[in-house]
C-alpha cells in the first residue's frame, strides 16, 4: 500500500506537514498508528508534502519500550525500526538519534523525584513533559521515590531533551506548515509538540474517538477531545437514530474502543442487591476512572487526583448520610490485560476500610454488574471524568462531575468550581 501511495501520489507543493509518533504500536500496528499513517497517505495524495520525524534509537527509554519490572532494560529499537522503515517506505523521513548531554545528566543525577517532576532546562519543562508518560507506563499517579522510578525519569528528561534538539534543528530546516503528533501525552510527542507550538506552528494531535474505527484530531490536546457545538445545534432525525442505535449498543456493554471489548457480559442487578437496596431511601452510583489515564491531567482541577476526591467523598459525603446506598463501581480497564493499574479503586477500599460501611458497595472491575441499570434506579450519579457521565445525563439522570471531562465545558452536569462549592 505504501508503494502504492508512493506511485501515485502528485509532485507535492508548498510547505511541508511533520508527522511524529513514538508511542504508539512500536512493535504492532495499533488503531493510532493505523490513523497516523492513513493520514500520511491522504495528504500526500492531495499533494501536501509529508516529512516523518521517526526514531532511530532516539530515546534512552521510550515510553512503550519501558519494562517496569527491570527499568535498566534498553528497548526494543531494531523491531521498532524496522516497522517504521516498512511504514514509511516511499516516504520522506528524518531520524533522530539518542544523544546524552552530560551537563544535563550531572544536573540530574542528585535530585529527588519531585525535584526531577518540576525540572526546567534552558526554559523547557521537561520534567512536567515526562510525567505522564511516566505515571501511565507505571500504572499509578503517585508514585514512589525510589532509585528505579528515579532512573527512569531521569532517562526520559535527557531523552526527551535530545529529541528537542534534533526537532529544533529539523523545523529550521524545514519550515513545516504544520505538526500532527499522537495523543501529545507522552514525553516524546509531548517535547514535540511543546517546540512547535513555541514556534508558532499548527500542531495537532489525535487520538481513537468514541466510534468504532474512529480518530478524533483536534488544534487542542486530543485527550481532552475538545469539541465546539453551535448553542443553535441540534440533531437531525438521522443523527437522532444514530444516536439510539448507539447507545443501545452501549446499554447492553456491546461496544468496542480503540479495538478493546471492555465488557464480555453485563449483568443485571440481582435479587441480593436489590435487597439490600430497599433498606435505604435511595442509590448513588459513583463511577471512578483509571488513575493513570493521559484524560487525568485535565481533570484534575477542583482536586489533585481522583484519589483525593474519593477521600473527600467518603469524608464529607459517604459518611455523614447513612440513609443513602453509595455504589463504587470500579473501571474496567483497571484489569485490562497488560495494562493492570498498579494503583487502584479496590486497594483503597480496602485501605480505607470503605468494604465495612454498611451504606457502601464495591463494585470490581471483573464484576460486570449494569452500570446503566444502577443509573435507572439513582437519585443522582457521581463521576470524576467517565464517559458514563454523559451517557447518564441523556438518560435523564442528575449528574455531579468532580473533574474536567470532555464535556464539562456544555450544561450536562453540574460541574462545581471548587471543591467548597462541591
Amino acid at each position: 500500500m505504501a508503494r502504492q501511495v508512493a506511485r501515485r501520489a502528485p509532485q507535492p507543493r508548498g510547505a511541508p506537514v511533520v508527522l511524529f509518533k513514538a508511542s504508539t504500536g512500536i512493535d504492532d500496528l495499533s488503531w493510532n498508528a493505523a490513523f497516523h499513517l492513513l493520514t500520511s497517505w491522504a495528504l500526500r495524495l492531495q499533494g501536501v508534502p509529508v516529512t516523518f520525524f521517526a526514531c532511530w534509537q532516539g530515546m534512552s527509554r521510550c515510553v512503550l519500550g519501558t519494562r517496569r519490572d527491570r527499568p535498566q532494560q534498553e528497548p526494543p529499537c531494531a523491531s521498532c525500526i524496522y516497522q517504521s522503515r516498512v511504514l514509511y517506505t516511499g516516504a520522506q523521513v528524518t531520524w533522530a538519534h539518542f544523544e546524552r548531554e552530560d551537563r544535563l545528566a550531572r544536573a540530574l543525577d542528585s535530585l529527588s523525584l519531585d525535584e526531577l517532576s518540576r525540572f526546567t532546562w534552558e526554559d523547557l519543562p521537561l520534567g512536567a513533559l515526562c510525567l505522564p508518560g511516566l505515571r501511565w507506563i507505571l500504572r499509578r499517579h503517585h508514585l514512589d521515590d525510589d532509585e528505579p522510578t528515579r532512573y527512569l525519569l531521569r532517562e526520559y528528561i535527557l531523552s526527551a531533551w535530545s529529541l528537542a534538539r534534533h526537532f529544533e534543528r529539523f523545523i529550521e530546516r524545514i519550515r513545516p506548515r504544520a505538526v500532527i503528533a499522537f495523543n501529545g501525552q507522552f514525553y516524546p510527542e509531548a517535547v514535540v509538540c511543546h517546540v512547535a507550538r513555541r514556534r508558532g506552528i499548527r500542531t495537532i494531535t489525535h487520538e481513537v474517538g468514541l466510534q468504532p474505527a474512529s480518530a478524533f484530531f483536534t488544534d487542542g490536546e486530543a485527550t481532552a477531545y475538545p469539541i465546539h457545538i453551535p448553542e443553535d445545534f441540534e440533531l437531525s432525525a438521522e443523527q437522532n437514530a444514530r444516536l439510539d442505535a448507539y447507545l443501545e449498543k452501549r446499554f447492553q456493554g456491546q461496544f468496542v474502543m480503540a479495538g478493546i471489548k471492555f465488557w464480555p457480559e453485563m449483568r443485571r442487578l440481582d435479587e441480593g442487591f436489590l435487597r439490600k437496596a430497599a433498606r435505604f431511601r435511595q442509590i448513588v452510583p459513583i463511577f471512578t476512572n483509571v488513575i493513570f489515564d493521559t484524560s487525568q491531567p485535565h481533570a484534575n482541577v477542583i482536586f489533585d487526583d481522583m484519589f483525593d476526591w474519593l477521600d473527600f467523598t467518603l469524608e464529607h459525603i459517604i459518611k455523614p448520610h447513612p440513609e443513602t446506598l453509595f455504589v463504587i463501581r470500579a473501571h474496567p480497564d483497571e484489569t485490562r490485560p497488560r495494562k493492570e493499574s498498579r494503583e487502584t479503586v479496590s486497594q483503597w477500599v480496602a485501605r480505607r476500610g470503605v468494604d465495612a460501611l454498611e451504606n457502601v458497595v464495591f463494585v470490581p472491575p471483573k464484576e460486570y454488574l449494569s452500570s446503566y441499570e444502577l443509573i435507572q434506579r439513582s437519585k443522582f450519579v457521581m463521576v470524576y471524568n467517565s464517559t458514563i457521565g454523559l451517557e447518564a445525563s441523556i438518560m435523564g439522570a442528575a449528574v455531579l462531575c468532580a473533574g474536567k471531562a470532555r464535556f464539562t465545558q456544555y450544561p450536562t452536569v453540574f460541574f462545581p468550581q471548587d471543591s467548597a462549592e462541591y
